[in-house]
């Protein structure tokens, strides 16, 4: 979990698109040290820009984005790219070397770090995504999923402390997802990378989620914890999303059967202990 000390604060006024679309307004955020948060919302709701802005790509807002205190604006490139990075929602817009390990290996080269340096880091990188036997694999030659892991791994050889990743679970079928949030929940726990993610995944977050800030039409309307979050469906549909299925199906039972739930449950562990204490209440 994370501590006091926020590794990313957001005091964002406003930004627009070039043609003066109004995309982000009013967004205050702050990202502990060691935190694996979520940004939740809908499509076009401004999380992609929102981690644009995050990660330094975007620049022309009105406010301040600070990491480790630093005003991003003013730091260099490298500055920032030696603490955190962006993996984009299509790993084939990232990756660009022929093999895997050329792909993960560009980073550390690219910083200047010796050929046995470089060895060390691919080598870890790729053990922590659980890739360590495909470093000589063509990168056309690996499955989604595969790819998505690449760009993780190219990102810990940097150093990357800080993972901002846009929609890591898109396009994953359901094991899949499930693969790829316990990969990110390892890295978090066992290697305290802080991880900011952006999902429009509503049943994924209870499960692995410290915190979740909700962002509709380019405003954050609300943030916390899982079971703060999610409250009721009306709430949740004004910005076109919905409650964990499992959270649903509850709150129609207590509201609409009139069964007598303490609370609404988001996992399936935590509704099967309200339903068996409910039933011994009986």
């Amino acid at each position: 979990m994370s501590d006091t000390k926020a590794r990313i604060a957001v005091n964002l006024d406003s930004f627009q698109y070039p043609d003066g679309t109004a995309a982000l307004a009013h967004i205050r955020l702050e990202i502990g040290r060691g935190e694996f948060c979520g940004i939740l919302g809908a499509n076009g709701s401004g999380k992609t820009t929102l981690l644009r802005i995050m990660d330094g790509l975007i620049k022309e807002y009105r406010g301040e984005v600070l990491l480790d205190g630093e005003e991003v604006r003013k730091l260099h490139p490298r500055e920032i790219y030696r603490t955190m990075g962006l993996v984009f929602q299509n790993p084939d817009d990232q990756l660009f070397a022929h093999t895997v390990f050329e792909d993960v290996a560009f980073g550390p080269r690219n910083m200047g770090c010796s050929e046995h340096e470089v060895q060390e880091r691919v080598g870890a990188a790729l053990a922590a995504v659980e890739m360590g036997e495909l470093g000589g694999k063509g990168i056309h030659n690996l499955s989604y999923g595969q790819k998505k892991r690449i760009c993780i791994a190219g990102l810990l050889a940097m150093g990357h402390e800080i993972l901002l990743l846009d929609e890591p679970t898109a396009g994953l079928d359901p094991m899949g997802e499930y693969r790829m949030m316990e990969l990110l929940t390892r890295l978090n726990r066992e290697q305290g990378v802080t991880i900011v993610m952006a999902t429009h995944s509503v049943d994924l977050v209870p499960v692995f989620l410290h915190r979740l800030h909700i962002l509709g039409k380019g405003r954050l309307v609300r943030g916390g914890v899982p079971e703060e979050v999610f409250t009721a469906p009306e709430e949740m549909a004004s910005v076109k999303l919905r409650l964990p299925h499992i959270a649903e199906l509850i709150h129609r039972l207590k509201h609409e059967d009139r069964l007598p739930f303490g609370r609404i449950p988001l996992t399936i562990g935590e509704a099967r202990r309200e339903i068996v204490e409910m039933l011994r209440k009986r």
